[in-house]
């Protein structure tokens, strides 16, 4: 039993004085900060809701801008294109129609012709009844002859009548403005149509930025909603270092300084620049190295990763040492 007790007392002991040299070492001037590889992923779905057509990447995948990611499919949209463009012959033919009605010369000539012999026939009709008039004043004729050629009179004013009008009605300039009216209506269709094709092309998802496919969510044949995400894609300019640095050597950290990254079994000469430091205090940083640094007020920093350091994989511990710039 007093063995056992001694045996506490030396690896309490032994806990005093590694937890005494951590916190010397950690607040040290020199000493390097704390942290570990993020990056911030690029989470990318489709503009539309619709079942996933196919897939083009992997995870692990390198794509550069502009490549193929994955296709929706576009069943919907095609039977609307058809639909659109459906409409547009519709609206052509009814075009021509009107401009046809307006650029016809010899219908308009027929209907001039008509009212020629309207009025010719009506010139007769005239002379007719005044000789009819005349005769029935001498009493030469009855007054049924009389009435008859009135009727003829009256009968061919009319014809005279309705010829004009048909003429008038072929040259009115009432037709432009269905014809404007009609053409605005094209163009909307033509715009539709646009849209559609715009949208079918969006169902090509590509790749905005060049990176490494961190995670793929969906896969072919299953329904992905607008927005939600069916691959996570990681530039390389979005992995950054997040470090911790105690209160007393925050003056030695500032953002756009550049930082020294150390890991193991990485390469040397491994570099970041300072993006952010926290303005507020953090009692612990999610990741808990040892039981000192819980009770430790630190400020939590990000640097950029530069050059070969971009390799880094998410979630490496790593060590940072501000690289200390000459005094101007």
């Amino acid at each position: 039993m007093r063995r056992v007790a001694a045996l506490a007392v030396i690896l309490l002991a032994l806990g005093g004085f590694f937890a005494w040299r951590m916190t010397r070492d950690h607040g040290a001037d020199g000493a390097p900060f704390l942290g570990y590889v993020e990056g911030e992923v690029l989470y990318i779905g489709p503009n539309e809701g619709e079942r996933l057509a196919s897939l083009s990447v992997a995870a692990g995948s390198v794509v550069k801008p502009g490549d193929l990611l994955f296709t929706m499919s576009t069943t919907l949209l095609d039977r609307q294109r058809s639909e659109a463009l459906a409409r547009i012959g519709q609206m052509e033919a009814q075009l021509a129609n009107l401009r046809a009605a307006t650029s016809r010369p010899e219908q308009v000539a027929v209907l001039q012709a008509g009212l020629k012999r309207a009025e010719a026939a009506l010139k007769l009709s005239q002379n007719d009844y005044d000789r009819q008039r005349k005769l029935f004043a001498k009493g030469d004729v009855a007054k049924a002859g009389l009435d008859r050629a009135e009727m003829s009179l009256r009968r061919d004013e009319a014809s005279v009548e309705e010829a004009r009008r048909q003429v008038n009605a072929a040259l009115i300039p009432g037709r432009s403005q269905e014809i404007t009216a009609a053409e605005a209506a094209m163009q909307q269709a033509r715009a539709q149509l646009e849209g559609i094709d715009i949208r079918i092309g969006r169902q090509n998802v590509r790749s905005p930025a060049a990176g490494v496919v961190q995670d793929v969510f969906f896969r072919p044949g299953e329904v992905v909603n607008a927005g939600q995400p069916i691959v996570a894609l990681l530039p390389p300019e979005n992995r950054k270092v997040r470090f911790y640095v105690p209160e007393p050597r925050l003056s030695s950290v500032r953002v756009g300084g550049q930082v020294k990254v150390v890991c193991d079994g990485c390469p040397g000469n491994l570099a970041g620049r300072i993006s952010f430091v926290s303005s507020r205090q953090e009692f612990t940083p999610p990741v808990i190295f040892s039981d000192v640094e819980r009770a430790k007020l630190v400020f939590k920093a990000e640097a950029r990763l530069e050059g070969r350091a971009r390799e880094l994989p998410l979630g490496m511990p790593v060590a940072v040492t501000p690289i200390a710039e000459p005094e101007k």
